[in-house]
């Protein structure tokens, strides 16, 4: 990588860094630190939100997607905009005009409202490892794409330097370094694809004649999937949208009900078509490339998700590259710091708040800091182990989703309050998908394991809900 474009990216680290720092001198509480003083605006939210769960792994996963299906690959982020617009309808107004959670920092306590204290800490504990597996992706998503395009720049240097950029800014500055960074990220992302990225890769394969003469037609109709791909992303991604700690703290960093639910709709357009429709079509070009032989070294039969990477270090030009770079580990970034803080404020806030009592604001901030850091460390640890973003993801999203829909749900809209029945469906459903996603097992239909805990998580909820009252009306009548 030539200096100019090492400097613009060291330059772009060092100013998040300064972001972070900012806002470190300026955060005065836990208010501040977790949920950003619950008075932030309706874009800064949206553009964080869709940040935060497109982000980087998305982007390379999206990328691996165009390269092995082409544009089909987008509707993965079409299931965002349901899940995004669903909970603007039903989800925010619910939770946003509740005064009961009016001073809440993190999901679990809401679980503990509706059911218990039992109940909220088994739901952080699903919370607290979901997140601090999505933030080990969004790290092996640095990690891959530093080292697919910086020459000897090896897969786990470059996982220490991007953990230590994204644990460095987000242990400093909470939620608001993150939610202003992840606005900046987003604009540099959504710029650097449509002005850079794609422009000169389209130029450099040749232009559409080139790419019809290289890729077969599926690779260009949106009908290139299989019920089943198009099943378990619906089933993991839009339920997300309701049980997700990071978008819960974004609710309630938000001015008001209309200013959440305004946040979330332009979050989902962002998702789909814009994003999804980049993220495929860079894939789809590095495609080309590969089967061009521009790509040297690099086949079909390698690592999908490194395409995109070594497409882009292979044709940009000096200056540029550092750019379009910035633009890619700007969305890491913003979903890595976002996930980090929702870990840590399920450690700190729901699991190990005891700590905090009789602590003076200053004390507690520093705790915050202080967990924040090693939760970040043991983040990079499990990043270092894995290979695949898309997959490391994917699990953690279905883990949260199978053990937290079912209560959540019941809870707010159905008034169902029975916390041995939340429990069970807690443990039972995420502790199923667990196994199954880790297993070898073929499951029927090849459908994706999130739904068989997800339908443990249900059956297990109404069983024990109907039995208990069951047993109140027998001992009623006794």
């Amino acid at each position: 990588m030539h200096l100019v474009d090492l400097g613009i990216f060291l330059a772009y680290m060092l100013a998040m860094l300064g972001v972070g720092y900012f806002f470190m001198r300026k955060n005065s509480d836990q208010e501040d630190y977790y949920v950003g003083g619950r008075n932030i605006g309706s874009w800064h939210i949206g553009l964080s939100v869709v940040a935060t769960d497109v982000g980087g792994g998305f982007s390379i996963g999206l990328g691996g997607l165009g390269f092995v299906m082409g544009i089909s690959g987008s509707w993965m982020l079409f299931t965002g905009l349901l899940g995004a617009w669903l909970a603007a309808v039903i989800l925010i107004p619910r939770v946003k005009s509740d005064p009961a959670f009016a001073k809440f920092f993190t999901f679990p306590q809401i679980i503990g409202h509706l059911y218990n204290s039992n109940a909220a800490k088994v739901a952080a504990v699903i919370c607290f490892l979901g997140y601090l597996g999505f933030t080990s992706s969004q790290l092996l998503a640095g990690a891959k794409l530093a080292s697919g395009t910086f020459e000897g720049f090896d897969l786990h240097t470059a996982l220490l330097v991007m953990g230590a950029v994204a644990v460095g800014y987000t242990v400093m500055g909470g939620l608001k370094a993150v939610i202003y960074t992840d606005t900046i990220q987003w604009i540099i992302l959504m710029a650097g694809l449509m002005f850079i990225g794609i422009p000169i890769s389209y130029t450099y394969v040749g232009g559409w004649a080139a790419i019809q003469s290289v890729l077969p037609p599926e690779f260009f109709s949106f009908s290139n999937l299989s019920w089943q791909d198009l099943a378990n992303w619906g089933i993991t991604i839009i339920p997300i949208w309701f049980v997700g700690m990071t978008l819960y703290q974004r609710i309630f960093a938000a001015r008001d009900v209309k200013s959440a639910k305004k946040a979330w709709f332009i979050a989902g357009l962002f998702e789909w078509p814009i994003m999804a429709m980049l993220g495929v079509t860079l894939g789809l070009l590095s495609r080309v490339a590969v089967e061009q032989g521009a790509l040297e070294g690099f086949t079909t039969a390698m690592d999908p998700e490194m395409g995109l990477p070594v497409l882009l270090s292979n044709i940009l030009p000096v200056g540029i590259l550092g750019l379009m770079m910035s633009a890619y580990f700007s969305a890491i970034l913003s979903t890595a710091d976002s996930c980090l803080m929702a870990a840590s404020g399920n450690l700190t806030t729901d699991l190990l708040d005891r700590l905090f009592v009789g602590k003076s604001l200053k004390t507690q901030i520093r705790y915050s800091q202080f967990f924040t850091f090693a939760i970040g460390a043991v983040a990079i640890f499990i990043a270092w182990q894995m290979t695949e973003v898309l997959s490391l993801m994917l699990y953690s999203y279905a883990f949260m989703v199978s053990g937290l829909l079912v209560p959540v749900v019941a809870g707010l809209f159905f008034n169902q309050r029975n916390s041995t029945a939340a429990i069970s469906a807690m443990i039972s459903g995420g502790t199923l998908t667990a196994v199954l996603g880790f297993s070898t097992i073929a499951l029927p239909f090849g459908l994706d394991a999130n739904l068989f805990g997800l339908t443990l998580s249900l059956i297990t909820f109404c069983s024990i809900t109907t039995l208990q009252k069951k047993k109140q009306l027998y001992d009623t009548i006794s």
